[in-house]
């Protein structure tokens, strides 16, 4: 705010050509953040996008009173040419927007007159015939809240020559609700007192609402980031204490010939945020036999989590108990459509008897076990079996392969192989399988586990994955 405005020292005009200039770039700029706009999509639940929408709907209005403020000035200036048309992307203004925003007051002290501009009535949903507003009237068209604040600033204008600069919200005779930002100055006589008051005031009710919106959008976007970011976090630690603890290699059932060397892997998604439902996991049963098995549960995040712990310990359970792949199987179908969240989910469980060399094995809805022998790899031959949850009673059934010894057994999740329409899954399995030679030439089943790995890399994937790798002793 400038010093003081002497009653004898008239401003000196602008340059009418930088007037004209400043507007046509202000309606320049308005059609282009009205453009950026309207290309915003915006959808009930993208908090993002409503940030983005605000934000454009705060620089459109800061734009459309920058223009208005141009307009007023320039009906100052003597004629000039008209400036440079509207450009195509600008929109054409509504009756509302042509009303002006920005009025001007002055309150002579001596003479008690007051001067309102056409603007200000509007502001104030007034009529001029109805006069304007002596200055000791202005506050009872103000909340009661912001009354006060109007009474200290004129005071402190009046008495101490300060400058007015503050907002209140005033209730016009139509019942609606404005809020002002109200700027002045005394105009000192030849003495230094106070001889009138001029006073420009604002509509700035559209504004706030915008830098409301931005900021309520920005601190719902906010919330949705703690949020997801706590979730992940409660995924991740759920994860972490339900898939095995061991790191490197097992060796079971302890004292056979025939053991078996197993070592397993999770490869994350390129984004951290999508952990999901898979899991992995090799025990050995009381009756010396051993469990292999992997899975994956639609979805990711918590809910995937916490379903993936649910069947996974249902799993565990249950091939403790002695259950057979195949049953074992079908009672977890029946746990998912039971369950509080139904979901979907593909599975292998093996069970592999050292005595006999044998795997029995089921599947529902899952890649099947890959057999690597003497150089050579191929997919075992699956027994029936849908995706778990996906139909009621469902039956799987249940294929036995005789092991031999060095050969080396892989299961995975799909994610390990994305699909897509430029490459089927087929793609994905025919890449396993060519690792077959190195896979012969491999000592342990970690070194399998690298190789994969290595193959498929850690980074760029769009879903998490499994791997496990059993190898057969002899």
């Amino acid at each position: 705010m400038p010093s003081h405005l002497y009653a004898d020292r008239p401003a000196q005009p602008p340059e009418p050509g930088s007037v004209d200039k400043l507007i046509s770039q202000t309606r320049r700029l308005r059609g282009d953040v009205d453009a950026v706009r309207r290309d915003t999509v915006v959808d009930d639940d993208d908090a993002r996008g409503r940030w983005q929408r605000a934000l454009c709907d705060l620089a459109v209005h800061h734009l459309d009173d920058l223009g208005e403020q141009l307009g007023q000035l320039k009906e100052g200036l003597p004629p000039a040419p008209e400036p440079d048309p509207l450009p195509e992307a600008c929109p054409e203004l509504t009756a509302e927007d042509r009303q002006g925003r920005v009025g001007s007051a002055e309150w002579n002290l001596l003479t008690d007159e007051v001067t309102w501009s056409d603007e200000l009535f509007q502001i104030f949903g007034r009529s001029p015939e109805t006069g304007p507003l002596p200055l000791d009237e202005l506050g009872s068209t103000l909340f009661s809240d912001d009354q006060p604040l109007l009474t200290a600033m004129v005071t402190d204008c009046l008495v101490d020559g300060k400058p007015i600069d503050g907002e209140f919200r005033i209730v016009r005779a139509d019942g609606r609700v404005r809020t002002l930002h109200m700027r002045g100055e005394p105009v000192l006589d030849s003495d230094g007192c106070a001889a009138s008051m001029w006073a420009v005031l604002r509509d700035v009710s559209e504004l706030r609402r915008s830098q409301r919106a931005v900021r309520e959008s920005r601190d719902s976007l906010q919330r949705r980031r703690e949020i997801a970011q706590t979730e992940h976090r409660l995924a991740v630690e759920l994860q972490e204490a339900v898939l095995p603890p061991w790191r490197g290699s097992l060796r079971f059932p302890h004292g056979s010939a025939a053991s078996m060397d197993v070592a397993a892997h999770y490869l994350p998604a390129a984004t951290s945020a999508l952990i999901g439902g898979d899991w992995y996991d090799a025990l050995e049963l009381p009756d010396g036999r051993s469990l292999l098995t992997v899975g994956d549960l639609t979805g990711h995040g918590v809910g995937a989590t916490s379903g993936m712990a649910m069947v996974l310990g249902a799993l565990r359970a249950m091939a403790m108990a002695g259950i057979d792949p195949g049953p074992l199987m079908g009672w977890l179908n029946q746990l998912l459509e039971t369950s509080v969240q139904p979901a979907l989910g593909s599975a292998v469980c093996c069970r592999y008897d050292p005595a006999r060399r044998v795997l029995s094995w089921a599947q529902a809805g899952h890649p099947a076990p890959l057999l690597f022998r003497r150089g050579q790899g191929r997919a075992l031959q699956p027994p029936e079996g849908v995706l778990l949850g996906a139909t009621s009673g469902a039956l799987y059934g249940q294929a036995e392969e005789r092991l031999e010894p060095g050969d080396v057994l892989v299961l995975h999740t799909d994610g390990l192989t994305p699909h897509s329409i430029e490459f089927g899954r087929t793609d994905g399995t025919e890449r396993l399988l060519a690792l077959a030679p190195r896979f012969s030439s491999a000592r342990t089943a970690r070194d399998c586990v690298r190789m994969v790995t290595e193959e498929f890399g850690e980074g760029g994937r769009e879903d998490d994955a499994c791997v496990l790798v059993a190898r057969i002793g002899g």
